[in-house]
């Protein structure tokens, strides 16, 4: 994420319009550049006057409900970007930028995509529908505004529950489609892989009794030798877990 501020004039081919730049704010990456010092050499001025671009989907209304200035108010090099962090904390914009022109307050902003549809293939083992309706619950379904950063949180956790059930070569991929209307299509591809097997359990300083009565104990272990359908040798924390205890 990068913050910065930075006084600019512009010429139009058509009216030679000067337009001062007062702030900017992008999802561009992680670092903060902060420049406070150009930022306080800003000349304030009253806005009579504030408009809002870019916008599609987000009303008017909603940014004005957001933005920390009002029609009347001083606006400075402090102001403007408060009123860009509070804009962008919505979590409705890529993009946001404030320009003076004259006496009229210019937001202008990049609308967040919104998602068509969310599909997901492969999550045999992580159940269908029920998967649908968590990700729904948490923000990635069909209408939400997109967030990249959930979305990669998503892959995330769903690696961990494949781990927890001992699939340790699973892999999670997402795919993101661009759509007209400023929308996304999501589609998450899981492969599986194998669950890993237990080969051989050994446990060690037991006294009082002996390896085979502990084993017996365990619900994880090797798969009888004669048995197709056994998922004994079927490594899962949990289990592992229950066992210890």
């Amino acid at each position: 994420m990068i913050l910065f501020a930075c006084l600019a004039t512009n010429k139009s081919k058509n009216d030679k319009q000067k337009v001062m730049r007062l702030g900017r704010l992008g999802f561009i990456g992680v670092v903060w550049l902060l420049l406070w010092g150009q930022a306080s050499a800003f000349e304030p001025f009253i806005a009579k006057q504030i408009k809002v671009e870019g916008l599609q989907r987000v009303t008017e209304g909603t940014v004005f409900n957001y933005l920390p200035i009002e029609q009347g108010d001083r606006v400075d090099a402090g102001r403007s970007q408060q009123a860009i962090t509070a804009l962008y904390k919505t979590g409705f914009f890529n993009d946001i930028e404030i320009l003076r022109d004259g006496d009229t307050l210019i937001v202008k902003v990049v609308e967040r995509p919104s998602i068509a549809e969310v599909t997901i293939d492969g999550n045999d083992k992580i159940g269908g529908e029920e998967l649908l309706d968590t990700l729904k619950d948490i923000g990635l379904a069909k209408g939400k505004i997109f967030d990249r950063s959930l979305l990669a949180r998503i892959e995330q956790d769903m690696q961990r529950q494949y781990f927890s059930l001992g699939y340790y070569a699973v892999d999670v991929a997402s795919e993101v489609k661009e759509l007209d209307r400023n929308r996304v299509e999501v589609h998450i591809e899981i492969k599986e892989g194998e669950v890993a097997k237990i080969r051989q359990i050994n446990i060690v300083g037991n006294r009082v009794f002996d390896e085979q009565t502990l084993l017996d104990q365990l619900e994880l272990g090797t798969a009888p030798f004669f048995s197709l359908f056994s998922s004994r040798d079927q490594y899962s924390k949990p289990k592992l877990g229950a066992d210890l205890e």
